[in-house]
């Protein structure tokens, strides 16, 4: 892990890094020692890890629970060189959604096929991020909607160390199987008039999950309009879980 630089506003320390060729982002406290929560967040489609919204949540992490959060660029995205095969499978499937293909089972088909990277390589970041002395092996969360639902579902099913997720804005096309195997708390964000997602598709992702514990956040809107208030209440959400 290689560190590119620190800059530090309103008590928010963030640091740019590479780890193996990816591009991160680390927030923690000012003047952070000793281990704490950290929340790994994965951006939606077309954004980087340092997306206005992804950085205004992080920010509020730190500052208002004095967790850890790291995001990384994903394939193709960001300052992630540009993927040919990707661009050119994406590329596609908006021919095909243009010519009337429902869009759904594209994305979700889409998305396993990213997952197969990022899933490895956020296991990589969390265990380098967790051997820093201002961060340490505190209990792990994830959130990620869109994008970040899709290849979030697998990387919570497969990793051991997250203790719970919030996850919404993606659909069980090709989740189902998968999210069977996801037991920690999930709260879940639904848009009700989704025109990327069905409604079906996302009520569908949620009924699949396996946890004991989950929550349903249905929300009039369509895919990108997650009120205000929700961040409110993840906040929450990770403050009963990773403390």
């Amino acid at each position: 892990m290689r560190f590119l630089s620190g800059t530090s506003s309103d008590g928010v320390f963030e640091q740019l890094f590479t780890l193996d060729g990816i591009p991160g982002v680390l927030w923690t406290p000012e003047g952070a020692t000793g281990p704490r929560p950290l929340v790994l967040m994965g951006h939606g489609g077309g954004q980087h890890k340092k997306a206005p919204d992804l950085v205004a949540r992080a920010r509020r992490f730190v500052a208002e629970c004095a967790f850890a959060v790291v995001a990384v660029d994903v394939p193709g995205h960001g300052d992630r060189p540009k993927d040919e095969e990707l661009d050119r499978i994406a590329t596609e499937n908006q021919a095909r959604v243009d010519a009337g293909e429902e869009p759904a089972a594209l994305i979700a088909g889409f998305h396993a096929l990213v997952a197969r990277r990022t899933v490895p390589e956020w296991q990589a970041v969390l265990d380098a991020v967790r051997q820093l002395p201002h961060v340490g092996a505190g209990p792990v969360g994830y959130w990620g909607v869109s994008l970040g639902c899709g290849l979030g579902v697998p990387f919570v099913a497969a990793e051991p160390r997250v203790r719970a997720a919030v996850l919404g804005l993606g659909g069980a096309a090709a989740s189902a199987g998968v999210a069977a195997r996801i037991t920690v708390p999930v709260e879940f964000l639904l848009q009700w008039d989704d025109e990327r997602v069905p409604r079906s598709q996302g009520l569908a992702l949620f009924d699949a999950l396996a946890s004991a514990e989950k929550t349903l956040h249905a929300n009039p809107g369509q895919h990108a309009e997650i009120p205000a208030h929700e961040l409110d209440s993840t906040l929450r959400f990770f403050a009963r879980h990773l403390v």
